[in-house]
This record gives C-alpha cells, sequence and structure tokens, in this order.
C-alpha cells in the first residue's frame, strides 16, 4: 500500500483510473450543456489528474486503509501508536499510565514524511485508559486528542475530551452476515440518537435499539439515516461540528452499543446510512483536528480560506495528499468497522464551490462553472468510487442545494457518483405556500412541476420537511398549519376547523410528496404524526432544557389525541409508495379546481386541494378498465369525515374515470383491468 507521502508497501493496480472515462458524457445527456463541453472535459481530466497524484500507485480502496495504520493498534507483541503530524518537533502520549506527565517511555520517535511512532509493552495500555497527546511544535505545545481516535469521553466536570483505549476482551461478534438491503426506493426514516426518546435527557444507542427500531420496522420504512454520529463537543450542533472522524458519540453509548443497533437494525431488514460531515470541521483545538500539529494549515486551507465563516468552521485543504488519505479513510472506516450501508454527504454545495454557495442563486448554467473547488470535486468523486466499490449495495446521497450537472451520475459516465440527490427545493416551496400563499390560490401547474423535476442524469430524494424545517426558530409542516391549536385540539373529542384543516393538508402534502418522488423518499423521526414544537437542544438560552430535544411517542400512542391518525395514513402511504417505479404519467393539472391527478403504474392518484369546494362525477382521463379505492385521505381511519365511498368500483365511461373528490382530500385507485 502507499499512503501520500508515506511508505510503499507494493505496487497495486491503480483500479480508479479505469472508472473515469476519457470523454466526458454529460453534454450528450443533457442539451443544454452543449456549449459547456469544454469545461467538463477539462473537469473530468482533472479528476483523473487528481486520482493519480493523490493515490499514486495505489488502488483507491487499498489507499483508504490509514485507520488500520494511524492511531493506536494492538499487534501481538505490544502496542503501536502512530500519527501524521508535519510540524510536530516532539510528542508524547500522556494518560493515567504515565501521571498525565511527558514519560519517556511514551515518547514518540519522527520517521519520514511527517510521521511519528512508538512502540509499546503490552501491559504499558489497558482497555479503558484515558489518554491524550502532548504536542510540541516551534513557539508552544498543547494537549490533543488524537485525530485517529477511535472512542472519545468528555469528563462531567471539566468538559474536557480524552481518548480512550477501546480494546475490550471479547471484541463485538456480528450477526449480520446475511443482510442484504433491499431492492426497494430507499425510504428514508432520519433519526437523531440523544433526542430519539420522550425522557428529558440524552437517549442512548441501546435504548434506540427497544424504543425506535420497532417504530421505523412497523411504519414500513427501510431505511435508517442516523445523524451526529462521529463525535462533536457542543451537542446541540447536530453533529455538524465533528471533532473526531472515527469515533462514534460517548454520548450515545460505546462503539459496540452502535455495532449492536446496527446489527438490530439489520436483523428488522433495515438499511443504516449515517450522515458524513466532510464539508468542515470545528474550529476546537484541545479536542479537535484545528492547529493539531501548531499550525492552522495542516488539515486546511491556508488563510482566509481555510475558514467558513457562516458555519464558524474550518475547510478542509482536498487537495493535500494527507487530508485525502484522512477522509478517504474515513469513508473506509464506517463501511468496515461498523458495517453501514452507505452515507448522506452534508452540505456538499460548500465543498464545490470556493464560495460555499451562500446567497448564490444557481439560476443559470454558468454558475456551476464558476468558483468551482476543482480538488474538492474531485475527493467526492474518489470517495464515491471507493464507497461502491468496498460495498457494491451502499447509496450514496449527496445534500447539494446547487444542483450541480454531474452530482448524482456513475463515475464510469462522468459523474461525481452519487446515487441520489436530495430535492431541497421541495420542503422550501411547501413552507412558501403555507407562510405566504392563500389556500384558493395555490397553483397545481407549479407545484407539479417543482415536485417532479430534476436533472436528466439523476434520481432524487424527496422530503416534504426534515430535521432542517423544525429547528428551533422555524416549524415543522403540521405546527405551521395548526400552531396554537395543536396545545387544545388535539383530543378526539374537540371540534377545530384550523385542526381539520392541518390534518387534511399534512396528509396530503406528504402523500404528493412521496408518491411524486424520482428515487426515494425521506421523513424526520416523529414528523410522520405531526410531532408538535419544534427542536431545540440544550443551551443558555432555553436554561439547558431537554423539552424540546425529544420525541414524545405517547402522543401517537395514545388512541384518544388525532395525532395517530396521521402516523396510520403515514404508514399505508409508505406500504404503497414502496411500489412506485415507473414515472408519473396522464397527468392532470386543472389551476382553477385546484386538482392534480396521474398515474404511476397501476395506480391513480388524484388530489384536490380545494379549500371549500367539492366535486361530484369529476372526469380525469385515465386508460380504460375498473379502477378501485386503495387509499382516501379522508377516511374517518385517518381522521378525515369518510366522505367517499371506498368500496365502489369505478369503471372508465368515453376515456375517463369519474370520482367525488371532496374538498382538501386525496385519493388512490388501482387500475384492475
Amino acid at each position: 500500500m502507499r499512503q501520500p507521502g508515506f511508505s510503499r508497501h507494493g505496487i497495486i493496480e491503480l483500479m480508479v483510473l479505469s472508472d473515469i472515462p476519457a470523454d466526458e458524457k454529460l453534454s450528450k445527456a443533457d442539451p443544454w450543456l452543449a456549449p459547456y463541453h469544454q469545461k467538463l472535459q477539462q473537469r473530468l481530466t482533472h479528476v483523473g489528474a487528481y486520482a493519480k497524484r493523490i493515490l499514486g500507485d495505489s488502488s483507491v480502496d487499498e489507499f483508504a486503509l490509514g485507520y488500520l495504520h494511524f492511531g493506536l493498534h494492538r499487534t501481538k507483541t505490544g502496542w503501536v501508536y502512530r500519527d501524521w503530524v508535519p510540524a510536530a518537533t516532539k510528542i508524547f502520549i500522556t494518560g493515567e499510565f504515565s501521571g498525565w506527565e511527558d514519560d519517556p517511555k511514551f515518547q514518540l520517535q519522527p520517521g519520514d514524511d511527517g510521521q511519528w511512532t512508538v512502540t509499546l509493552p503490552l501491559d504499558a495500555l489497558q482497555h479503558g485508559d484515558h489518554y491524550k497527546l502532548h504536542m510540541y511544535w516551534d513557539g508552544g505545545d498543547d494537549y490533543r486528542v488524537p485525530a485517529w481516535a477511535t472512542y472519545v469521553v468528555q469528563d462531567a466536570d471539566t468538559k474536557l475530551f480524552d481518548a480512550v483505549v477501546w480494546d475490550p476482551k471479547h471484541p463485538y461478534k456480528w450477526h449480520d452476515t446475511k443482510f442484504k438491503p433491499t431492492n426497494e426506493p430507499p425510504l428514508i426514516y432520519e433519526a437523531h440518537i440523544g433526542m430519539s426518546g420522550e425522557k428529558a435527557g440524552v437517549s442512548t444507542y441501546a435504548e434506540f435499539i427497544t424504543e425506535v427500531i420497532p417504530r421505523v420496522k412497523a411504519a414500513g420504512y427501510n431505511t435508517v439515516q442516523l445523524m451526529a454520529i462521529a463525535e462533536h463537543p457542543y451537542y446541540g450542533s447536530f453533529g455538524y461540528h465533528v471533532s473526531s472522524f472515527f469515533a462514534p458519540s460517548s454520548r450515545f453509548g460505546s462503539p459496540d452499543d452502535l455495532r449492536a443497533l446496527i446489527d438490530a437494525a439489520h436483523a428488522a431488514g433495515l438499511r443504516v446510512i449515517i450522515d458524513l460531515v466532510h464539508s468542515h470541521a470545528v474550529k476546537n483545538e484541545n479536542e479537535g483536528i484545528s492547529r493539531y500539529d501548531g499550525t492552522l494549515s495542516q488539515f486546511f486551507h491556508k488563510g482566509n480560506r481555510g475558514n467558513h465563516e457562516q458555519w464558524d468552521s474550518r475547510v478542509f485543504d482536498y487537495g493535500k495528499p494527507g487530508v485525502a488519505h484522512f477522509l478517504l479513510s474515513n469513508c473506509r472506516y464506517w463501511l468496515d468497522e461498523f458495517h453501514v450501508d452507505g452515507y448522506r454527504f452534508d452540505g456538499i454545495t460548500s465543498m464545490l464551490y470556493t464560495h460555499h454557495g451562500m446567497g448564490r442563486a444557481f439560476d443559470h448554467y454558468d454558475a456551476y462553472f464558476e468558483h468551482v473547488d476543482d480538488d474538492a470535486l474531485a475527493y467526492l468523486t474518489l470517495a464515491n468510487q471507493l464507497i461502491h466499490q468496498v460495498r457494491p449495495s451502499a447509496i450514496t446521497i449527496a445534500e447539494d442545494m446547487s444542483g450541480m450537472p454531474g452530482v448524482a451520475l456513475p463515475v464510469q459516465d462522468g459523474g461525481i457518483g452519487f446515487d441520489y440527490r436530495l430535492s431541497m427545493g421541495v420542503p422550501d416551496l411547501w413552507i412558501k405556500y403555507i407562510k405566504e400563499v392563500p389556500d384558493e390560490q395555490w397553483n397545481m401547474s407549479q407545484l407539479f412541476h417543482e415536485l417532479v423535476q430534476h436533472r436528466p442524469e439523476e434520481h432524487m430524494i424527496s422530503y416534504a420537511e426534515s430535521h432542517d424545517q423544525a429547528l428551533v426558530g422555524d416549524k415543522t409542516l403540521i405546527f405551521r398549519l395548526a400552531d396554537k391549536a395543536m396545545y387544545d385540539s388535539m383530543s378526539k373529542t374537540d371540534e377545530s376547523l384550523v385542526v381539520d384543516r392541518a390534518l387534511a393538508l399534512h396528509k396530503m402534502i406528504r402523500l404528493l410528496t412521496a408518491s411524486l418522488h424520482s428515487g426515494g423518499y425521506l421523513n424526520f423521526m416523529g414528523n410522520e404524526f405531526g410531532h408538535p414544537e419544534w427542536i431545540d437542544f440544550p443551551r443558555e438560552g432555553n436554561e439547558w432544557s431537554y423539552q424540546y430535544a425529544r420525541r414524545q411517542w405517547s402522543l401517537r400512542d395514545n388512541k384518544d389525541l388525532k395525532y395517530h391518525y396521521l402516523a396510520d395514513f403515514d404508514k399505508v402511504m409508505v406500504k404503497l409508495v414502496k411500489m412506485l417505479k415507473k414515472a408519473p404519467e396522464h397527468v392532470t393539472t386543472n389551476d382553477g379546481d385546484h386538482v392534480i391527478a396521474f398515474m404511476r403504474d397501476k395506480f391513480l392518484f388524484v388530489f384536490n386541494f380545494h379549500p371549500d369546494q367539492s366535486f361530484t362525477d369529476y372526469g380525469i382521463s385515465v386508460p380504460d378498465g375498473d379502477y378501485t379505492i386503495v387509499m382516501s385521505s379522508d377516511s374517518t381511519s385517518f381522521g378525515g369525515f369518510g366522505r367517499i365511498d371506498t368500496g365502489m368500483s369505478y369503471p372508465t365511461s368515453d376515456g375517463q374515470v369519474k370520482l367525488y373528490l371532496p374538498a382538501r382530500t386525496a385519493v388512490v385507485l388501482s387500475y384492475i383491468r
């Protein structure tokens, strides 16, 4: 294995280069890109050159085994610790075993290319020992949590973080060898471990196994997306200010507790993906990797470019071989060591452009070729190639709001290689409609167009709301629709026109979004039953309260409340969405009537968004045959008024099926011949 700037261990065929085509293909898939053929070709050429420069004579999958080389490892004869710290002048491992003093026995020795190493006897360290690095550089010294640490804990009193030796007597035994992810579209249940319980505190990996996984399985979702897994010093950052990239957050339990969670999810038939934050790193120095070796530019760009002012964080220099090695190894680490089934890459718009996408509209094609960080783009391409090579069944999802061409196109076709891109404009559209547009002015043609649009080469994950729409200062869909009525009118004995409208639109919005997906669908934990209020982590401004950093499952479970109507509707919806394969066809949008209708596969979806007008014998042009209702949002079992007879059969007449469409209802019919 050859690591950039590190030792050679043999010559391996450079497999990654064979996957990067010589000629760009994007402009053939999208004629609007024809004027940018040369720029696309230059982009592709840079990716190939980057791969050759970074990988040398290694294959990308071997190159990404850095986590087996660096960090602390027990061998048959002792312990070895290695690190890449180019600017260090002296390094000691310190801990309980050395009285937290610099002990010559624990001093690292410098080698080539900025590598430092120490070999220790087996009895020098024990499972559970706390340790840090005492790092010296020209003009100073300080303590650091090792960059490759695999378990990091925070002291309850000092609030400082230590690395912990994780070497249990009995290593975790996996039970998921027969697990195979489903071929269904990914129906993603986005979840945060710490706020997943009802208690006013931080929930654990173990509690998630018993309290949440069964709910996800019962609700019909096939993929769990775990947020905030990599260690982060500030709980309220939602895991986006990472300090230790190889350490699962200890506030939720041990590394083996996370392994057990993923094992349990696999046993339930659920794919597990995690948020991967390679777009930036926390500025914290004692527990993070900023100024790790005494310089600000070991992992990050020099000067102002190394700071992300809007996010108050550090920006990686993806062109450095040592940085690419660190991050690619991180991609492989979670696949190998925790059996994750893929990643949602956070904030890649910030990576792809030197302006980080801030304040940019991306309303013309020129914007996709200006201020591009070519090394970041090339890094993401290698990351996707690596992930799919190591785990062919893995999925990768790009959180990109720019819509850059080729983000969700396979590497072998000249793309960056993500399987899906998040449809980030959809929740913004729903919020805009709910906040700014009166119900009677909702435009069906615009809604349909915005919900189905995507680049020709890409698949999308659609969603009406994620965690972003629920953060403090914002509101979930249900809270925007019902507001204060959520507090006093959600009992089944209470009558409220506000709540009636909220329940009706909540169901319709989610069904329209999910049924028009072009790849998959995402829901944030609890939103399926209309979890009230917002998300706010403990902080000084709320007197360190957990009131809004939890999930009130009891609301969903209480049959005397209306929340379970939404959950029951969501379950049927998810089961239906799993069967959708083909693109929508036979589309009808009537802005005057506020009606949208379309067919997907054998199902006919009809929505009447009109706030007060119902239609009798409303004609929808469809293929001849008989249609039966398989789902009605107006069903009493979903909190509706039961105005639609779901037992009827609807034959076509003169190329139309004629339906009764009550105001604010959606109905799904199955074509039976």
